[in-house]
């Protein structure tokens, strides 16, 4: 089946973008990007599921890409997490997720607190209940710099992506990069997401004045109460999930079966897509033996 792009619909109705691509009746696999990303994110991964009898369903998350905007700017977890739950409950068969970074917590929340149940497996993209401080001001400072001023040009855009990703080759603007801005009427270029969504991370960020997830958070429960396999990815030089967050977390959920990939920052898709791609087929197979395909 080639790519085809739908909408689904999330909590509320809210309408969300996605692009599925494998056999209809393959094991459907939810994916879901990190903030400020699109289901492209995902698009040789979701090649590389389709090629093995799974039906890949990745999303743009509400208020990115092409899914509708929370008019009440509804951005927490719970919301995300939300979506999750209305998707898969419509599916005919319990899909896997994959979540990333905000798609990851979104998954936590989703099967270890709101509706247990919803998936058949979860695995988590460089993303724990307990994560580094510097790293997330990282990420929070990166998507905030320009949400409100845009860009000269795809290429300035380029060229801040660079300074954020210093370990991958710089390049000018690609035709890729197109997918995640728009050009308003001023003649600037925007990111493609809400802007309140990111003065929502901001607004939390600088409320919790930095601090570092403990253990003691909601997220930690919901993940110490996840009983279905899960699979933890984590990035080798990642400044946002340390390995003492990783050994935190496999106290919280002892069965979860765990992944360091090489050479990869908190962007791991991108970063080693081929090692990353390996160790999740390897993982979907191994746990949903039999139930790939009809």
């Amino acid at each position: 089946m080639a790519k085809e792009s739908i909408k689904l619909a999330g909590q509320s109705g809210l309408a969300i973008a996605a692009s599925v691509e494998g056999a209809s009746d393959g094991m459907p696999v939810i994916l879901a990007h990190g903030g400020g990303q699109t289901h492209r994110a995902w698009k040789r991964v979701s090649t590389l599921l389709a090629s093995h009898g799974f039906h890949a369903i990745a999303l743009d998350l509400r208020g990115h890409g092409n899914s509708e905007w929370a008019k009440d700017g509804a951005y927490d977890i719970a919301d995300f997490a939300g979506d999750l739950i209305a998707i898969a409950t419509r599916l005919e068969r319990k899909p896997a997720l994959i979540g990333a970074s905000l798609g990851g917590l979104a998954g936590i929340m989703a099967e270890g607190h709101l509706a247990p149940g919803s998936f058949a497996s979860v695995t988590l993209v460089d993303i724990t209940p307990q994560m580094e401080a510097t790293g997330v001001a990282r990420v929070v400072g990166f998507m905030a710099a320009h949400a409100q001023d845009g860009f000269a040009s795809p290429n300035e855009a380029a060229q801040i992506i660079s300074e954020y990703l210093p370990h991958r080759p710089s390049r000018k603007a690609s035709s890729g990069l197109a997918n995640y801005l728009h050009k308003k009427s001023d003649g600037r270029f925007y990111w493609h997401w809400d802007p309140s969504f990111i003065e929502g991370v901001t607004r939390r960020h600088m409320q919790s004045d930095g601090a570092v997830e403990n253990g003691r958070s909601e997220l930690s429960l919901a993940a110490s109460r996840l009983s279905l396999p899960v699979h933890l990815v984590r990035g080798g030089s990642s400044d946002l999930v340390s390995p003492e967050a990783v050994e935190h977390f496999r106290k919280l959920v002892p069965h979860a079966a765990y992944s360091d990939i090489a050479g990869a920052t908190h962007m791991v898709v991108g970063d080693q897509n081929d090692e990353f791609g390996a160790a999740i087929v390897d993982f979907l197979i191994g746990t949903h033996a039999g139930n790939v395909s009809r």
